[in-house]
């Protein structure tokens, strides 16, 4: 009797891209992959762009940026441009330009330390490295080392007694180093960091002319709960939102409007890069996109008073056990569908318009929706929501799944979310 494969569920698919993608250069690579299955192809930046070419599936990449729009049987002059925005990024440990460190008879690998880390939930961590080398031909190649080669060790309680009731106290500089190995008894057969991450890809040292790498924990995503309600993970801020325009843009009709995602880079240090929100990557793409279509300057803005975005990024879950730190009547719950995310401080480029708007596709999608605010007394971070209102001039509103650990080494958030987001945004780009 012949056997059959189940079809993959949204939930593993989800899984498989934030295991396939430790950096944003590999989140840009699973997306592409997803895109292309979908009928996109490709456009290079420096190629020129005809109508024939952006009235289709299309998407351009740049660094750990992706671009990506459906101008088929689109109309933009009249019904605009429906955008989902998410970026790739995660805070991490990114290692030094000269990374090679000894101490003591280790070897340590020099780190900088990437967005807002949870820095403890680093420690005694199997750590692989990811990135990409850029070789002196200019050829781009993706560095993806699965096996334990660091650790940032944490110091035996024995030597730091007050550590449970005073807390972890880690300098950056000293203290969140990975152990790498040791120094060899003759110095001169010690192999360098650098030697060891282009042997691994087959290339030589003296062909890399520069790199970006970073380390990762190597415990792959996992159900977790009695009922497995869960799913934890690293880097689910924010490839989860990622992940999930991406399945809504391969799934989502065709319709009058020319439905984008916007995959950015460098959100958790603020945005302000040629790959992220704050630079002219998405707005150049729309005025290219737009020109090709043949709108002139008073047709693009006519098309952007009806455009709208949703900025998706991940949202603050109620902490069973710091219920206090939360809003009391603003208290989002995993599994419980996308949450609208409001500060009136606009922090969250949420406002009554936008908010409703998001709620319609909710409504149409029969998707459950929750809110989130945080406490007067408590600071509200911000995403690219406000800064893709502020360049492009149009409705935004925040909206994420709501999760815990926020900025941990290893998050957790809804399983059943997963296709409540897909859902909800497939709505709203088809709306």
């Amino acid at each position: 009797m012949p056997t059959t494969t189940p079809s993959t569920t949204p939930l593993d698919d989800l899984r498989a891209f934030l295991e396939a993608s430790p950096s944003p250069f590999h989140a840009v690579e699973s997306a592409r992959t997803r895109l292309e299955t979908a009928g996109f192809t490709e456009l290079t930046e420096s190629d020129p762009w005809s109508r024939n070419d952006v009235w289709a599936k299309r998407f351009c990449i740049r660094g750990g940026a992706l671009i990506a729009w459906n101008g088929t049987s689109a109309q933009p002059s009249d019904e605009g441009f429906r955008i989902i925005g998410a970026h790739t990024d995660s805070p991490n440990l990114r290692v030094k330009p000269q990374p090679d460190v000894t101490s003591v008879g280790y070897r340590e690998v020099g780190v900088e330390i990437y967005g807002g880390v949870l820095a403890n939930s680093w420690l005694d961590r199997d750590l692989g490295v990811s990135g990409r080398l850029l070789l002196k031909d200019r050829q781009q190649l993706l560095v993806k080392i699965d096996r334990p080669i660091a650790r940032v060790a944490q110091l035996a309680v024995h030597l730091d007694r007050d550590v449970n009731e005073k807390g972890v106290v880690l300098d950056r500089q000293l203290h969140l180093l990975p152990i790498s190995g040791l120094v060899p008894e003759i110095e001169s057969s010690q192999r360098k960091f650098l030697d060891f991450v282009a042997s691994s890809i087959g290339v030589a040292v003296d062909d890399v002319s520069s790199f970006d790498l970073m380390f990762h924990d190597l415990t792959p995503p996992a159900l977790l709960g009695i009922d497995s309600e869960f799913l934890v993970s690293a880097r689910i801020d924010n490839q989860f939102s990622c992940w999930a325009g991406v399945a809504a843009m391969a799934q989502a009709p065709a319709s009058g409007a020319v439905t984008v995602v916007a995959l950015f880079d460098h959100e958790e240090v603020g945005s302000a890069s040629t790959t992220g929100a704050a630079g002219p990557l998405l707005e150049r793409v729309i005025g290219r996109v737009s020109a090709a279509f043949g709108l002139d300057t008073d047709a693009l803005g006519r098309a952007l008073s009806v455009s709208s975005c949703v900025s998706a990024d991940m949202a603050h879950a109620v902490h069973p056990n710091y219920a206090d730190r939360h809003e009391p009547n603003h208290r989002p719950v995993p599994n419980g569908g996308p949450v609208i995310k409001v500060n009136v401080n606009q922090r969250y480029a949420t406002d009554a318009t936008s908010a409703g708007m998001f709620a319609h596709a909710c409504r149409a999608a029969d998707v459950p929706m929750q809110t989130f605010v945080s406490r007067n007394s408590q600071p509200c971070g911000s995403t690219i929501g406000p800064i893709t209102a502020t360049r492009l001039g149009i409705d935004t509103v925040d909206v994420g799944c709501a999760m815990l650990s926020m900025h941990s080494a290893r998050e957790l958030c809804g399983a059943g979310d997963a296709e409540l987001m897909v859902r909800a945004l497939t709505a709203y780009l088809a709306s």
